[in-house]
């Protein structure tokens, strides 16, 4: 059993918890919060036993040995960093941090206290993520790769009326690349490693994040394109085409249908069942590794969570998006 604590009390930690709610492995101990009414709050609803309103304070503590890390963007390096240095494991989170710099760092400090850490980036642990990578062959050479996450938020409606929530205010290091956009990049590295170079473009608010935008991946005999967006919603799928038929994926952060279709016409459903919610599979990996006495995923590695950031931070200073974290 892994006893864990919690930074951030939003709808994802929400999501998170309901989804290994029947893992007896996960033990959830300790809620931080930046208002302890909040913490008190969220650790009578879980059954935590321990509240706090420091993450110094909680880092102390002898009854928790990892942490999950689902506060705003901005605040990961820091308190990631600063739980490692007392020994805890950390799944953090996507994206890991604002920038290179701060995963650098972070991923500096769980070496140096030999502790695990790992990006919660769910899509890489799916059934579905793996049905992909068993099948791709059956496409032939891949020529493109498009990924396309395009949602419109709900926070969108308070931003036109003059209200900035957090997820487009620069202060919290958010955006459509940063919150949605990684989605489409991360499984892309995974499939089929670094780009050679990227272009990439954005809609830019008053506020300076970005709205939505896209980008453009250019391999030695393939491209890719990343298509993401908070301002408007993509009923699209996301496609992988090869020289002998195409991958459609309903879904790229959570995919539910995976298929098949053939130059010829045929279609094949490769889609594979769930037998646990989404969020489940990334804590099972995550515990696993801790008991294995393993300091890093094979899988969202910190080559990949590295590679990724370094991707979204080139297309932001592309795309002219600075956040007070990258000063």
């Amino acid at each position: 059993m892994v006893r864990f604590g919690i930074i951030g009390t939003n709808f994802i930690t929400e999501r998170l918890l309901e989804d290994v709610k029947d893992y007896e492995d996960f033990h959830l101990t300790a809620v931080y919060s930046r208002t302890k009414e909040r913490a008190e709050e969220f650790a009578e609803k879980y059954g935590a036993e321990e509240v706090y309103g420091s993450v110094e304070e909680m880092a102390k503590s002898n009854n928790v040995d990892a942490v999950y890390i689902a506060s705003p963007n901005s605040f990961h390096a820091h308190q990631a960093i600063t739980v490692m240095e007392k020994g805890k494991h950390v799944l953090c989170e996507k994206p890991m941090a604002s920038n290179a710099k701060e995963v650098e760092s972070m991923v500096e400090a769980a070496k140096k206290n030999e502790v695990l850490l790992m990006e919660a980036m769910k899509t890489t642990f799916l059934p579905n993520f793996l049905s992909i990578q068993k099948n791709i062959h059956k496409i032939g050479k891949v020529r493109r790769y498009v990924g396309s996450f395009c949602k419109y938020s709900s926070r969108f409606d308070a931003y036109k009326k003059g209200e900035v929530l957090n997820a487009f205010n620069p202060k919290y290091s958010n955006g459509s690349l940063m919150d949605l956009g990684v989605y489409c990049i991360y499984p892309m590295l995974l499939l089929f490693e670094s780009p050679q170079s990227i272009q990439a473009h954005a809609v830019k608010l008053e506020t300076g994040v970005d709205g939505e935008g896209s980008i453009i991946f250019s391999y030695a005999d393939m491209e890719a394109v990343v298509i993401h967006s908070k301002i408007s919603t993509s009923f699209s799928p996301s496609e992988i085409q090869g020289e002998n038929g195409s991958i459609l994926i309903d879904n790229i952060s959570d995919p539910e249908h995976v298929e098949i279709r053939y130059k010829d016409g045929s279609e094949e459903n490769i889609t594979q069942s769930s037998a646990f919610p989404s969020m489940y599979y990334e804590v099972a990996e995550f515990i696993k590794l801790i008991t294995e006495g393993k300091r890093e995923s094979a899988i969202n590695s910190h080559y990949h969570s590295l590679t990724t950031i370094k991707i979204v931070e080139e297309a932001r200073k592309q795309a002219g998006i600075v956040y007070p974290a990258d000063q």
